[in-house]
């Protein structure tokens, strides 16, 4: 009995030592816890202080600007070709996007007048002269806006450079074109303009939403 007695307090010694290893385990799995989390806090604020502090100067626009060549990413070629010819053309524009809006139901509609953009008029710099509609248009800067249709969109050039895009003076229109749209195309999420090759010269590509316009410009 005294053995046993014996061998009961050892065994009980055992399992108090096992269980204050675990509780000390336990006690220092969340101090590691708890200073991970501190830890990442910390690095959060850090990272986001640094985010704001990068953007002191201007706000970040929702409708980032961008702008495409003709000939496409002209500027890349003239690093490979620093002899390449002078390019044909270039748009300037701001990229709105759809946000979970439907773009003729929420944001534009039919009839009424848009800046083909957000923010500043959307510019077209012509380098070469070109044919838009039957007229010529010289070497030089416009604005662009269009008039959505059901089945077709009226863009004009225009001479009223460097305004806020939401207001178009049209007795300062150097021509209007009416191009067909179609719909149910890839949807876009961001407003998007590019200049497409074709055997008379390019198209200017206007597409978001399913909606897609071009129109014809002569070489």
């Amino acid at each position: 009995m005294h053995l046993f007695y014996k061998g009961f307090l050892a065994a009980s010694l055992v399992v108090s030592i096992l269980l204050g290893c675990k509780e000390n385990k336990k006690g220092r799995d969340n101090n590691v816890n708890a200073n991970r989390d501190s830890i990442v806090t910390e690095m959060t604020n850090q990272n986001q202080s640094v985010v704001e502090d990068n953007n002191l100067y201007a706000d970040v626009d929702i409708s980032p600007m961008d702008m495409s060549y003709f000939p496409a990413k002209y500027p890349q070629h003239k690093i490979a070709d620093p002899g390449a010819a002078p390019p044909v053309m270039r748009v300037i524009y701001s990229r709105p996007h759809l946000q979970g809006r439907k773009l003729f139901e929420d944001v534009l509609k039919y009839g009424h007048t848009w800046r083909l953009g957000a923010n500043e008029a959307t510019e077209l710099n012509i380098f070469q002269n070109v044919t838009i509609g039957g007229k010529s248009i010289p070497v030089g800067r416009y604005s662009l806006y269009a008039i959505p249709k059901a089945g077709y969109w009226t863009i004009a050039i225009n001479n009223d450079l460097d305004l806020w895009g939401l207001k178009q003076d049209s007795t300062k229109d150097v021509v209007r074109v009416e191009v067909p749209v179609t719909y149910y195309n890839p949807v876009m999420e961001y407003f998007t303009i590019v200049f497409e090759k074709t055997d008379s010269g390019a198209n200017l590509v206007m597409a978001w939403d399913d909606a897609l316009a071009k129109l014809p410009i002569k070489i």
